[in-house]
């Protein structure tokens, strides 16, 4: 079967299980695997296909299929004007808040801004009409297509009928390369493209009833892995779950503190892999979860908005804004004490690397301030190393209000984020930011002599440029020609002078015991630097993975 072929059926199979029951098409060459696949589905039964040669009215049909029934309703173009002549009926899908669903063959990139028949920008056709636009890669014979497939098309169904607010219009592009007819002649598929909407991904839909994602059997081996700031994060782990989060222990006393280096450890994975994950929100921080989150012999179920929620291997297999009742964690089983005591172990691990380490270390940095902030604090975590080391270093603690940028990820606008929250929340407030990403927002401090000021201590890890490339692979020996200048960025500024010139109060530290002094000192903005090294993190960070791994060889 040819790719064009195969991913036609799989999109027209999903679209049918969830839920699709009507589907219009204009005839053409590039969209040929889409029309093969809704005649067959057609003959069938399992769709009732409508044929119109002008797409305009095939446009305004499938509105009006899907203003009625009120079910989502592809409308199905080859590619090049007839996806232009669409716009109208888009543009009321938008303004009407009908669930339409553009799927539009398209030339391959290779194909685009180089003269070839047929090719206008249909990326950018519809502007923000659009509830929701993917672009399908080329497809090739890869395994695990067919999943990564479904669940889009799962994705855009989420956000055709609300998911994100109103109802609205989708589309989905399809980069067909020939041949686009069926050939039998070609070699088989590398997997089954088999499958119905129970097997992939089902997403509770605004306005449906359910009772949220299953909490674990007794017997079963389930592992549940939060995002940075989840607030569900601590709750489940206090009713007795193995609960890992991004956050580490500043996520809560009974998280486990040192779970992310746990999934890093690949003899202690291979032993005690978890049967399933439950997610909560979307972890994109770690290799580590994205490799637990990608095997295909564990089962992923995801607790987030039916938009945005991570699915990067298209295997999540239901995704639900809410969790059942919690209960009561099977605390006693022989896989759960073997997580619980390879953390004990791994924390103690840690520990003695940290505390072999000075402050200058922004691992033990992190570690530090976390154990030293005041109970019901807010932090708020800097993208890049800054958020790392608090997930990789930090100790259990409990009732931490935490925040991060983590929707983009960026840098940007941190110091301002910072402010608004404390401005906003009850509790001391603090942030925990890198040098890069504090000259990043400046302006932040820049605030008027009659506007509302907040108490906001930020904490500065200065290892003056971007500390995080030499743990990647930049940071490799073999780059180290490069590396200062395009990656390390040194910049020389002096902070002190920096802050102030913005009128807030400026202190350095270099001990713990310095740094502890300086945060139980509030009252406006205060900025504490603590000056951090960078050419070494690369090797601690491998003296903490020995170091784990070394005590859980005797687990």
């Amino acid at each position: 079967m040819n790719p064009s072929t195969a991913i036609a059926q799989v999109l027209v199979d999903e679209l049918i299980a969830c839920g699709v029951t009507e589907a219009v098409l204009s005839p053409g060459s590039r969209n040929a695997p889409l029309s093969m696949a809704l005649h067959a589905a057609d003959a069938a039964g399992r769709i009732r296909l409508h044929v119109r040669i002008d797409e305009r009215t095939a446009g305004f049909l499938a509105l009006g299929l899907a203003k009625t029934s009120e079910r989502p309703v592809p409308v199905v173009t080859t590619s090049g004007t007839a996806v232009a002549n669409l716009h109208p009926a888009v543009v009321e899908a938008d303004l009407s808040g009908v669930p339409l669903l553009v799927l539009s063959a398209d030339r391959p990139p290779q194909l685009r801004d180089v003269g070839a028949n047929q090719v206008i920008d249909q990326v950018r056709l519809f502007g923000n009409a659009l509830r929701f636009f993917h672009e399908f890669e080329t497809p090739a014979q890869i395994p695990g297509q067919n999943a990564r497939w479904r669940s889009m098309v799962c994705r855009s169904i989420a956000y055709a009928t609300g998911a994100a607010g109103a109802p609205g219009p989708v589309q989905l592009n399809l980069s067909l390369a020939e041949p686009l007819m069926p050939d039998s002649s070609l070699q088989a598929w590398p997997e089954s493209l088999q499958g119905v909407g129970s097997a992939w991904t089902v997403i509770d839909l605004p306005g449906t009833q359910s009772a949220g994602i299953d909490m674990p059997d007794d017997d079963e081996k389930c592992l549940f892995v939060a995002d940075f700031a989840h607030p569900l994060a601590a709750v489940v782990a206090a009713a007795g779950y193995l609960v890992i989060s991004e956050a580490g222990g500043a996520a809560g006393t009974q998280v486990l503190a040192a779970g992310m280096h746990l999934l890093a450890d690949a003899a202690f994975m291979a032993e005690h892999r978890p049967d399933r994950v439950i997610v909560l929100g979307r972890p994109t921080l770690y290799r580590q979860v994205t490799v637990l989150l990608t095997n295909p012999a564990v089962t992923v179920d995801v607790v987030a908005e039916p938009v945005g929620w991570r699915g990067i291997a298209g295997n999540a297999r239901r995704v639900s804004a809410t969790l059942q009742p919690l209960g009561e964690g099977d605390t006693g089983s022989k896989w759960q004490l073997a997580w619980s005591r390879a953390n004990m172990l791994a924390l103690d691990a840690l520990t003695k690397v940290l505390d072999a380490s000075p402050i200058s270390a922004s691992p033990r940095l992190a570690r530090e301030l976390v154990s030293l902030l005041p109970l019901g604090s807010n932090l708020i975590v800097g993208s890049s190393q800054p958020v790392r080391d608090v997930g990789l270093a930090a100790g259990s603690r409990a009732t931490l209000q935490l925040s991060a940028n983590r929707g983009a990820a960026g840098i940007d606008g941190t110091n301002s984020t910072a402010i608004g929250t404390a401005l906003a929340a009850a509790g001391p407030s603090f942030a925990y930011v890198g040098d890069v990403t504090f000259l990043h927002d400046l302006t932040g401090l820049v605030i008027g002599p009659a506007e509302p000021r907040p108490n906001l201590t930020i904490v500065v890890s200065n290892n003056d440029g971007g500390g995080i490339f030499s743990t990647l692979e930049s940071g490799d020996a073999a780059h180290a020609a490069a590396f200062e200048r395009v990656f390390g960025t040194p910049h020389r500024v002096s902070l002190a002078g920096v802050v102030a010139g913005l009128g807030a109060s400026y202190a350095r530290v270099e001990t713990p015991a310095e740094l502890a002094r300086a945060i139980g000192e509030r009252g406006g903005i205060r900025v504490i630097e603590v000056r951090t090294t960078r050419d070494d993190l690369r090797a601690l960070n491998g003296q903490l993975k020995a170091a784990v791994a070394a005590a859980l060889a005797g687990l």
